[in-house]
């Protein structure tokens, strides 16, 4: 566990994350995250859970549709 302390920046507060966390998450400089509620607090992750969901049921309207999709690619 990693204890992180919040700081003023500006007119806010943020956190700065040590960088072996941002390699772990794959983060850069300028990336995005995002905050979801969890049962036990929040999750910070850098994929949006929103997009991850809309993917799913794309890929369920492609497989299920493959002969369509294809004749539409020729």
């Amino acid at each position: 566990m990693t204890t992180l302390k919040l700081t003023q920046i500006g007119n806010s507060v943020g956190v700065i994350l040590p960088k072996e966390i941002l390699a772990r998450l794959k983060l850069e400089k300028g990336d995005s995250v995002f905050v979801t509620d969890a049962p036990g607090g929040v999750t910070l992750t850098p994929y949006d859970p929103d997009f991850e969901g809309q993917m799913a049921a794309a890929r369920q309207i492609m497989k299920k549709r493959r002969d369509v999709l294809r004749e539409l690619a020729k």
